[in-house]
């Protein structure tokens, strides 16, 4: 079947494919407005259709993009182990406001980041039995650099896992925390 352009199709015929855009991006997972809208434009959507389209399903509840927030951030420092600076970048480049993002990632609180940072320190630390303490320090200062923690918050967690492991090193130490 040949595939169809939307700007050449009467438009009630155009507001039904975009519809039916928007419902099958849905079903698969939540999304942020600025996501379906994007996806619309990719698709060669009038961007005024595509902005009909997205009140429509605004109104029914079918879109929000503080719901949409609030689930991103559970789901993603739950499973990914990302840190709230993380979570808000990832949220601001879902085009969700920075307001919201930030509202969002205030869901995870400081005990909570600092409990995430230690189990991710401790799961990593199982594979990196064979390495010097040195290199076990810099890649695990990475790992949690990359998913958004504090240096600060950083050094810490990992000097205290390090000691529980019965580390002799004192490299860390003079460094202070948040």
């Amino acid at each position: 079947m040949a595939k169809v352009n939307p700007a050449e199709l009467p438009p009630e015929e155009a507001r039904t494919k975009a519809k039916d855009v928007c419902f099958d991006l849905l079903a698969a997972r939540p999304r942020s407005k600025d996501e379906l809208r994007q996806a619309l434009r990719r698709k060669g959507f009038d961007p005024e259709i595509g902005e009909t389209i997205l009140g429509k399903l605004d109104q029914a509840g079918l879109v929000d993009d503080r719901a949409f927030a609030e689930l991103w951030v559970r789901s993603r420092h739950g499973n990914q182990g990302l840190a709230r600076k993380a979570l808000v970048a990832e949220l601001r480049r879902k085009g969700v406001d920075g307001d919201i993002a930030a509202e969002a990632a205030d869901e995870v609180d400081r005990d909570a980041e600092d409990e995430r940072a230690r189990e991710l320190v401790r799961k990593r630390l199982r594979t990196m039995t064979h390495l010097d303490e040195q290199t076990v320090t810099r890649r695990l200062l990475g790992m949690l650099g990359r998913k958004g923690y504090s240096q600060g918050l950083s050094y810490a967690v990992i000097r205290e896992e390090l000691r529980d492991l019965g580390a002799e090193s004192t490299m860390l130490d003079d460094i202070t925390t948040d």
